[in-house]
């Protein structure tokens, strides 16, 4: 297998383009790639203030490296979930990709912050691990945006992912869902970001191959959480029609883009958004979904507490009359 650049020996494999690269070209490739992707959907200017979410996987550390390299002006955010050794690496990776970098990376500490991790949140609440943590990703992506005067928050949604989610959402008739699903999404509110997906044209296997070739450091574990995860059974029925098919994956998201989403787009409704009375962030009721779970958090941490302390509290001695020892 040859370079289609320069006729050397291929390391990469882009069977979608019918195409291959050797390492040099293939970066080179990869990065024109995302760079197009910006500019054809003007997620953002060399002027605006990016900030990137990053979990310390490849794809985040990918799209942040990728940026950095663009001359963006890419600011991390990463969340620690509290889960354990799982985050304690995940936030270490980051960490280590900054400091190489010189790049800022801002860090959330989610249970210095709230009291317990996602996975304490979704126990308290009645949740399944995931909805929690998926809740306090955007909530929190959005407030620190927000907060700090970020243009924009990028994420790293890669095609494989956003073809997931497009087969998962069509299959449930999820039209809301349908709707919002694009490469940039608009603010609609004074409080939301706008928010983007710069990594949508680009497979998971590429990133990996990327990050392999920058030498970039990142946790190599699935989120512990992930296992049995309905994502993980779509992207597996879709790398069985992609393995028969190359290009299964692009075609589906590629053209619900050009041509199904402008039609859902015109037929709906647009949503009103409101000011969370608690917090200020945009909800469509009077106080947000993250607000409400962690208050309900917050008063279950304190009944344990006063439980706790009444489980202490010394018992008082009897004033009865009963004799004593003489």
């Amino acid at each position: 297998m040859r370079c289609t650049k320069c006729k050397g020996t291929a390391q990469v494999e882009v069977r979608r383009h019918h195409t291959a690269f050797c390492g040099p070209h293939f970066l080179e490739w990869f990065e024109a790639q995302v760079d197009r992707a910006v500019r054809r959907e003007r997620m953002f200017t060399p002027q605006d203030r990016v900030l990137v979410a990053v979990s310390g996987g490849k794809d985040s550390l990918v799209l942040w490296d990728v940026l950095l390299r663009l001359g963006y002006q890419a600011t991390g955010l990463h969340l620690n979930l509290g889960i354990g050794g799982y985050s304690q690496e995940s936030q270490e990776k980051c960490e280590a990709f900054a400091r190489d970098r010189g790049a800022e990376l801002l860090v959330v500490d989610i249970p210095a912050e709230y009291g317990v991790g996602v996975e304490g949140l979704a126990q308290l609440t009645g949740r399944v691990a995931c909805s929690a943590c998926g809740l306090s990703k955007r909530y929190l992506f959005n407030r620190v945006a927000v907060d700090r005067g970020f243009d924009v928050v990028a994420t790293a949604h890669n095609l494989d992912d956003e073809a997931a989610v497009l087969l998962g959402n069509l299959i449930a008739g999820n039209v809301d869902a349908l709707v919002r699903q694009t490469p940039v999404l608009e603010s609609t509110h004074p409080g939301l970001a706008r928010k983007v997906k710069p990594l949508y044209r680009i497979a998971e296997r590429e990133t990996a191959a990327y990050a392999v070739l920058r030498g970039i450091d990142y946790v190599l574990d699935e989120c512990p959480n992930s296992a049995g995860a309905r994502s993980l059974l779509l992207k597996e029925a879709l790398n069985l029609l992609e393995r028969d098919a190359p290009g299964t994956k692009q075609s589906l998201y590629w053209n619900f883009l050009e041509k199904v989403r402008p039609l859902l787009r015109t037929a709906s409704e647009p949503v009103a958004l409101r000011s969370c009375v608690h917090c200020g962030q945009p909800t469509t009721a009077e106080v947000c979904a993250f607000c409400r779970m962690t208050e309900r958090v917050a008063r279950k941490l304190q009944s344990r507490v006063a439980v706790s302390a009444a489980r202490r509290e010394p018992v008082a001695a009897s004033s009865g009359g009963g004799g004593g020892p003489a």
